[in-house]
């Protein structure tokens, strides 16, 4: 009676959809937001219409084989891609609010429209590169929207 009671809770955790094996696809869409002054940058949203396996441009170092990544930018490079065009912050007179919200709106346009695809927002990270240094007056704000949608 214990190995059928065993039998049956494997059974039932390796068949429960919540615990088997789940094929599933990653997108990522990334916003670039200028921070430089005078309204001077550029700002998008970016997201790859083409795929790149990444095994393709990897390399493994060992201890007997230390030698280069000979991968080509060239072949890396995607140049089938969807560019929206968003609103730098600043423009000549300073900080513009009116830019940020109006980058909020295509930024939620686009994700509600990847919910409505079937996608999952599963992850967010953002940062800014600035350098800060002395007259420093160039910078972006990045943020990279993780999905997840479950294959058929």
């Amino acid at each position: 009676m214990k190995k059928l009671v065993v039998l049956f809770a494997f059974y039932t955790f390796c068949t429960n959809p919540v615990f088997s094996q789940q094929d599933y696809e990653v997108k990522v869409i990334t916003s670039v937001e200028s921070i430089v002054s005078s309204g001077l940058g550029r700002s998008r949203m970016l997201s790859s219409n083409d795929e790149r396996d990444y095994k393709e441009f990897t390399s493994e170092q060992t201890e007997d084989d230390n030698s280069r990544n000979t991968s080509k930018r060239k072949d890396i490079r995607v140049k089938n891609f969807e560019e929206t065009k968003l609103l730098n912050f600043y423009n000549l007179g300073g900080i513009r609010f009116q830019n940020i919200v109006a980058n909020d709106a295509l930024i939620s346009s686009k994700l509600t429209d990847m919910l409505t695809e079937g996608w999952d927002l599963v992850f967010v990270t953002s940062a800014v590169e600035s350098d800060a240094g002395e007259n420093d007056d160039n910078g972006i704000f990045i943020t990279r929207y993780i999905f997840k949608r479950k294959l058929d």
